[in-house]
């Protein structure tokens, strides 16, 4: 996996996070910033300011991934935060920028796919 995250949102506690940074990890894929989601909490607003710049988004849920391509055929906010915020309200964990794509969840095909690996 070549390319580098610029941005990853991530709680240390959480299971699926911690599947997302190995597998970062076992890739070589660098990771230019880390937030804590214990910490920083990004509601729907946040969510919806991080597209800012991203041309699509693929949200992974299970084994479900989902590609929304913003520049050709943006869905409506309701629609997207559907898939960015979780149950608690707040931005999913992980979620992780990498150029102008927005990772939403984790799968490794979905991480492969946008990472090249």
């Amino acid at each position: 996996m070549p390319k580098t995250v610029d941005w990853l949102y991530a709680r240390k506690s959480c299971v699926t996070c911690q599947k997302a940074t190995a597998h970062l990890a076992d890739g070589g894929t660098a990771v230019a910033e880390t937030v804590n989601a214990t910490k920083t909490k990004l509601g729907p607003a946040d969510a919806l300011a991080l597209l800012a710049g991203v041309d699509r988004v693929v949200a992974a849920r299970g084994k479900k991934i989902d590609t929304f391509d913003l520049k050709a055929d943006r869905p409506a906010d309701d629609v997207l935060l559907a898939h960015l915020i979780g149950p608690t309200g707040n931005l999913r964990a992980p979620t992780a920028r990498v150029g102008r794509t927005l990772l939403v969840g984790f799968h490794p095909d979905a991480y492969g796919d946008v990472l090249g690996g």
